[in-house]
């Protein structure tokens, strides 16, 4: 495993070392800089932009080509960071004894560690990883007007007004597909100057305010209609075994919300949120992907095959199945038997 060791919290150093380590070229515009690399450490673009009030973003879309901890280890009072992963997932772990902390895609983090620990974030090999740190440093951020701190919950409240961070503080909280299209919105900005800079310093506080409103819901035990808890992902995880066993039957999405005690909008999310599909999409990969098997390793006929996965028309089923593997379900048998000769 590589180590990438960083000794400031400053954004201009940071970037300066991530050069260095990752070997890549730097291009620097409209207050932006940007880190290409394509390497035997891995591919990908880091991108950094500073604004007023300690407020700054560090967009990573990278993958890299083994494990690689990256640590930061400085006197400094290190930033309060606002995580978001639309790709991949990570972990952290503050200090050298305890035990590393899982970072999810889609899931709300947030990081304030406590001064003079070492943070370090594992990122793991050959996955594709998109990650945005939005990192506030407090006592800049408390100098501005208006900043309303005083309306957060106690908890983040302490967290922000810890000007010495006697103690850490980490939130590991529920899954927003909001959030994931606001981040996505942030990659979208295409214009230049100062268009560019005000759109992005402007999404980027949306980002930050539907955050905080997520912290504040996890807080307050209440969870954003567009969230979802751990308990409601793990919910979703035992329903596709559900889905897998019942595949003869008419899985309907009031079916699966009462089995799995979650309401249809929820149901929907939680398969988008883990297979990027609708429930009704979801179900019909799985019915598709066991007539494959089906077709491989049994002698049902097709007809067969249908009844088993609970299609009522052969003619849909062939549909479905050019649509996804190019060729007809009798096709694809005819294929496989002409490779065991």
């Amino acid at each position: 495993m590589q180590e990438i060791l960083i000794n400031s919290v400053k954004e201009e150093v940071v970037f300066k070392q991530l050069v260095t380590c990752l070997d890549g070229s730097l291009a620097k515009k409209w207050g932006e800089n940007t880190l290409d690399f394509s390497n035997g450490k891995g591919t990908g673009t880091i991108r950094s932009i500073s604004f007023d009030w300690g407020v700054s973003l560090l967009d990573c879309d990278i993958v890299l080509n083994e494990p690689t901890k990256i640590s930061f280890k400085t006197s400094q009072i290190s930033p309060i960071e606002f995580i978001f992963i639309s790709k991949g997932a990570l972990q952290y772990q503050e200090g050298a004894n305890s035990e590393p902390m899982n970072l999810e895609r889609y899931q709300n983090i947030i990081l304030s560690p406590k001064r003079f620990s070492r943070k370090t974030f594992i990122f793991p090999a050959n996955i594709p990883l998109k990650i945005n740190f939005i990192r506030i440093r407090k006592k800049e951020f408390l100098k501005k007007r208006n900043n309303n701190v005083s309306y957060l919950n106690d908890l983040l409240l302490s967290v922000f007004k810890d000007e010495d961070s006697s103690f850490p503080y980490a939130h590991s909280g529920s899954y927003s597909l909001r959030i994931a299209d606001q981040v996505k919105a942030l990659e979208n900005v295409y214009e230049s100057g100062i268009i560019r800079t005000l759109s992005l310093e402007g999404r980027l506080y949306l980002i930050l305010a539907l955050q905080l409103m997520e912290h504040h819901e996890f807080e307050e035990k209440e969870i954003l209609p567009e969230s979802l808890s751990k308990a409601d992902i793990r919910k979703v995880h035992e329903l596709a075994g559900f889905i897998v066993d019942s595949i003869s039957e008419t899985l309907t999405i009031k079916k699966l919300s009462d089995y799995a005690m979650l309401s249809p909008k929820k149901l929907q999310l939680g398969f988008k949120l883990l297979y990027s599909k609708s429930v009704n999409a979801y179900i019909r990969q799985i019915k598709l992907e066991i007539a494959r098997d089906y077709l491989k390793n049994s002698e049902l006929s097709v007809s067969e095959i249908v009844y088993h996965i609970g299609i009522k028309s052969r003619s849909y089923f062939s549909k479905i199945f050019w649509e996804e593997y190019g060729m007809l379900p009798t096709d694809y048998r005819k294929k496989l038997k002409e490779q065991k000769l």
